[in-house]
């Protein structure tokens, strides 16, 4: 028999939250990316702008739905965890390169933008390990992370939108 992981209450309601926030906001940037397509297509910073803002909340989302599934050890969580945190670090990092590599547009295409996300989604990671070590310390790790990784995801989409609105301009 497993044992059950032991978060109060209030962790269920925090990815419950995040979760949902997460969620909604994935649809909302996937409505905003279908209207503007031809433009994010054609910019290379756009495109993968938009592949790291899908892949983040979609992320965050994942973790949150793993986090509530019953009947699994802190252990077995973390494995998952690890797994989808470490993906989604390379698709963010991957994008951002090839972003800054092309530099057709450079709205919001600085270092401290990439160092802080990249942490993020290391201190996600490091939270997943903690876990499979069996530390407690990786769910208060894993929900810092989760609420700057949002932030960082929110003005990322709205500098896509910005970016998007310069081009329209062109």
């Amino acid at each position: 028999m497993y044992k059950q992981i032991c978060m109060p209450e209030q962790w269920n309601n925090f990815f419950v939250m995040v979760g949902g926030g997460s969620a909604a906001l994935v649809g909302l940037i996937f409505v905003a990316m279908s209207i503007n397509h031809e433009i994010i297509l054609r910019n290379a910073t756009h495109k993968n702008r938009a592949i790291n803002m899908l892949t983040g909340f979609s992320a965050i989302f994942m973790a949150s739905g793993l986090a509530l599934m019953g009947n699994q050890t802190p252990e077995m969580l973390g494995f998952a965890w690890l797994v989808l945190w470490l993906i989604a670090t390379v698709i963010f990092v991957r994008g951002y390169v090839i972003a800054i590599r092309t530099g057709m547009s450079s709205v919001g295409l600085n270092a401290p933008r990439l160092a802080g996300g990249t942490l993020c989604y290391l201190a996600e990671v490091l939270s997943a390990v903690l876990l499979i070590l069996g530390c407690g310390s990786g769910f208060y790790i894993a929900a810092v992370a989760i609420i700057v990784l949002f932030a960082f995801l929110i003005s990322g989409a709205w500098l896509l939108m910005i970016g998007i609105y310069e081009d329209l301009g062109k």
